[in-house]
């Protein structure tokens, strides 16, 4: 046997180990070159590992879970296995001859087969005693004390009258049955009260790997490490949402629509301008802020592995149009596995919508190493007083996160109302600063 012992790669960016999310291939199996034996996750993003050679796999290192460091021993192939040798079918029980009738007999009954039935002659006065409701029952008797007294007042057993109620318990309506005697027609028996839903007493471990495990230690390094203070504001979309469905109209048949998000992204990257400390990283291991000139947007991501966020490199610089159509390119590819790992990082700020679920208030956790995230909730219809009258308008509430440390809650507050007013007359958006 010729092995070939395949190590963890390098994934690049830093990364020193990596967290084996799933084995697409088992020990014993015949792999071919290129073909994908495994998955698994660094810090930004997951990769598939596919097969450097043609063999078959003689033993896997880690479970799903367990992380494996850069150059350590991962799979080893033996390359001199054939596919004949592994393809080769287990051979079957030779059947006996057709003309064998001797081993036929000899076999026994087939498993889940029917034994033959078995006349059995009714002992005498079996009849009799079935008519009587059955021999007396033994053990504990099951029915109520008025049932039990009534009982005794009519010198009737209750262990021979036969209960039709839960577990055997003797109901009214069995007693009365037995009180009038066989001539009397016997009622119904009252049907069983129905039971209560059923207690659930089992539990269910499910191990944090992948996508779901790098989401946990994020999440919990950013609310452990930065000092989170929101921010909330009413904004009255009522005539953003009007130029919205009147651009949506103007549409050829077929082309997707425009939602709240790229008008949120263009007229945040106006207001950044003028507060560039909200479109900023941290490093704490060199204490430094770095300052972003051009807007990074990261849009978190629902996808069935879990949040991701997605980034719209240099948002400034897109029409409408195009910061639609790369919201809706970048959020695709992460819902569907196919964002690269340039795609998953590097956004100086962030915006998060839960569209027509996103709640009326929420409290983001920041995309860390960013200074903001913004929230967005969604759209409805409400009165208010407008020029000292009751108006229905459209209202939405932004919901912002603030690492405190650098942005003060001043700061905060002039942002967001300065993207309130963009927002609220959406013709400012479109028009050079």
């Amino acid at each position: 046997m010729t092995r070939y012992v395949f190590k963890m790669p390098d994934l690049g960016e830093g990364t020193v180990e990596a967290e084996v999310v799933a084995w697409h291939a088992k020990v014993g199996d015949l792999v071919e070159e290129d073909q994908v034996i495994a998955e698994v996750m660094t810090e930004k993003a997951a990769v598939e590992v596919p097969s450097p050679v043609t063999g078959r796999i003689v033993s896997l290192t880690g479970a799903p879970g367990d992380m494996v460091p850069v150059g350590a021993e991962l799979i080893v192939f033996d390359i001199d296995a054939g596919e004949d040798e592994l393809a080769e079918p287990s051979a079957a029980p030779a059947a006996p001859a057709s003309g064998d009738a001797g081993a036929s007999a000899a076999q026994p009954a087939r498993a889940g087969s029917a034994p033959p039935a078995v006349s059995t002659p009714a002992s005498p006065g079996g009849a009799a005693r079935a008519s009587q409701g059955a021999a007396k029952r033994q053990g504990r008797v099951m029915a109520s004390p008025a049932t039990r007294r009534r009982a005794r007042e009519a010198g009737i057993d209750l262990a021979s009258v036969e209960g039709s109620g839960p577990g055997g318990r003797i109901t009214r309506g069995d007693f009365e049955a037995a009180l009038g005697g066989a001539a009397s027609p016997r009622p119904a028996a009252a049907p069983a009260r129905a039971a209560g839903p059923a207690r659930r007493t089992g539990t269910e471990e499910v191990k944090v790997i992948g996508v779901r495990r790098v989401i946990a230690t994020r999440m919990t390094d950013a609310k452990r490490n930065i000092p989170h203070f929101a921010y909330v504001e009413e904004v009255d979309v009522t005539e953003l949402e009007s130029l919205r469905q009147h651009l949506n109209g103007r549409l050829p048949a077929g082309a997707p629509t425009l939602t709240f998000l790229p008008f949120i992204g263009a007229a945040l990257t106006r207001v950044l301008v003028d507060f560039p400390q909200c479109n900023a990283h941290y490093d704490a291991e060199r204490n430094v802020l770095t300052r972003h000139h051009g807007v990074h947007l990261g849009i978190a991501t629902q996808t069935p592995d879990g949040l991701k966020v997605p980034v719209v490199r240099h948002a400034e610089s897109l029409t409408l149009w195009d910061l639609a159509g790369e919201i809706r390119r970048v959020s695709e590819a992460a819902r569907t596995g196919k964002a690269s790992r340039e795609e998953l990082s590097g956004s100086t700020i962030t915006i998060t919508s839960l569209g027509r679920l996103g709640g009326i208030v929420s409290t983001p956790i920041i995309n860390a190493p960013e200074m903001a995230i913004i929230g967005v909730n969604k759209a409805i219809d409400r009165p208010v007083v407008l020029d000292g009258a009751i108006a229905v308008r459209r209202i939405m509430n932004l919901s912002s996160s603030f690492d405190h440390r650098f942005v003060d809650g001043y700061d905060a507050a002039a942002m967001i109302q300065a993207l309130k007013d963009l927002l609220e007359h959406p013709a400012t958006i479109f028009i050079p600063g």
